[in-house]
Parts: structure tokens; C-alpha cells; sequence
């Protein structure tokens, strides 16, 4: 079962726009959203959240048209859009306090083991927090309501090599048993050779490919100048495709 579809999804601004956008999100699969900055990925995730508002597309989430039921799946969604920097001044308990108020299955005890995991001290302002322990508390926030669906904008950026190291481990242990599934965008690959089942790479507002990692690897041997049998790193196609001029709607 597909936890998340999105198909054709455009949306349009004076400079850019965001073309024709689709792929899908399987249960218990972590896909890895990539591209590099300013190629559409945080525009993507805000429009199938209708965060902003798509010209056209359509998104399914756990088998429900989304723009007519966001209410009710985004029970179900936990987002982590950047840091949490517009509420320096307030305490971590409070903004669980504002928090727990949206979701119907809102769980204390388990918002209370996530703190404890994450070592969270509740009474800490934000701007006492770390890169990584801000992370980790909107992770807090978004796993303690159940969300069997994650969706996070870049949240290894500006971490720490060993902070990033946790993260992409908590992300395989939190897909273990199959019940939650993990949308997150990033420009750091090292992340997604860790960790992603699945990978989806934006270029210029187009997808170029959305495939099993193994699948999208192979799919680029085309730009390998050598014989060798092994396929190309996520770095090499990266910077191998953003440095050359392709015709990319030639491969959508």
C-alpha cells in the first residue's frame, strides 16, 4: 500500500515553477527527496500539504484525496519544515502544550519516552537547544501523535556529522515494524546512502527519476564515463547531472 501519491502536481512563481511533479511514498519505506537548493524540494513538500496552494495535481494519502480531506490525514502526518527558531524565547513545554491541542490521538506518555530518548529537558528554552536537539524535539512533537507519516524539509542541515549519524539510524528504527513511512528532503546524500529505501531527484522543478535506490542508481549509468561495473554514488550523479546540460523532460 502506497501511504503517499502525488501525481502532476504544478506550482507556479514569477522565477520558477515547479512541473508536473509525481511520485509515490510505500508503507513502511523511507524516501529520500533530493535536488540541489533551489530545485523545487521544499516547494514540493509545502504544495502537497497545501501549505501553498498547487495550480494543479492531485495527492492521495492513506488512500484518501487529500485536498478534500486534509483534516482528517493530517491526524495522521507529522511535518518538520525547518527549525524552530520562531519560538526562541518559549519553553519545549509549552510549545507541546500549544502542540497537543491539533491532534485527536495527542499520546502524554509517549511524548514524555521521546523526550527521554531524545534527552529533551522540557523546561529548556529553544535557543537553548542544539541544531540537532531542535530536530529532535519536532521529532518528538510529530511521533506523539501516531503519524504513520512523516514529512521532513532537510532535517540532517547544519548537523554535525554524529548528529547526523543518530538521526538517519532513528529514521531505520522508526520504519522497522512497517506502520510509519518517511518522506524527507536533503542535498546531503551521504544521508540517503544510509538510510532511504527510495529515492526522488528534482531537478529545475521536474522529477528526472523516482525509483527503488538500487533501480534509480543503475538508471543513470548513462552518465558513467567508464566500464566500471558498479554503479555511481548519489554524489556523482548529483554533480554530474547539475554540472551538464540535459534535456530532462526527455527522461520524465
Amino acid at each position: 500500500m502506497n501511504v503517499l501519491e502525488v501525481s502532476g502536481l504544478t506550482k507556479s512563481y514569477p522565477a520558477f515553477t515547479l512541473r508536473d511533479v509525481g511520485f509515490t511514498v510505500g508503507e513502511g519505506r523511507i524516501m529520500g527527496l533530493i535536488g540541489a537548493n533551489g530545485a523545487g524540494k521544499t516547494t514540493t513538500l509545502k504544495s502537497l500539504l497545501d501549505l501553498v496552494r498547487p495550480e494543479s495535481g492531485s495527492v492521495e494519502m492513506f488512500g484518501l484525496p487529500f485536498f478534500v480531506n486534509e483534516r482528517r490525514c493530517k491526524q495522521h502526518v507529522g511535518v518538520v519544515l525547518g527549525e524552530i527558531d520562531f519560538y526562541r524565547y518559549k519553553k519545549v513545554r509549552a510549545i507541546a502544550d500549544v502542540t497537543r491541542r491539533f491532534y485527536d490521538s495527542w499520546d502524554e506518555t509517549a511524548y514524555r519516552r521521546y523526550l527521554r530518548t531524545f534527552s529533551i529537558d522540557p523546561d529548556k528554552q529553544v535557543r537553548e537547544l542544539s541544531s540537532g536537539m531542535r530536530v529532535k524535539c519536532m521529532l518528538a512533537l510529530a511521533l506523539s501523535h501516531h503519524a504513520r507519516l512523516l514529512i521532513l524539509d532537510e532535517p540532517t542541515s547544519g548537523l554535525d556529522p554524529v548528529s547526523r549519524d543518530d538521526l538517519t539510524t532513528l529514521f531505520r528504527q522508526l520504519v522497522e515494524d512497517g506502520t510509519r513511512s518517511i518522506l524527507f528532503s536533503t542535498h546531503i546524500t551521504s544521508d540517503l546512502d544510509k538510510c532511504a529505501d527510495d529515492i526522488t531527484y528534482i531537478k529545475d522543478g521536474m522529477v528526472v527519476e523516482s525509483a527503488e535506490k538500487r533501480r534509480f542508481l543503475r538508471s543513470f549509468d548513462f552518465l558513467k564515463e567508464t566500464d566500471d561495473s558498479a554503479p555511481l554514488t548519489l554524489d556523482e550523479i548529483m554533480i554530474r547531472m547539475e554540472r551538464k546540460h540535459y534535456d530532462i523532460s526527455a527522461s520524465v
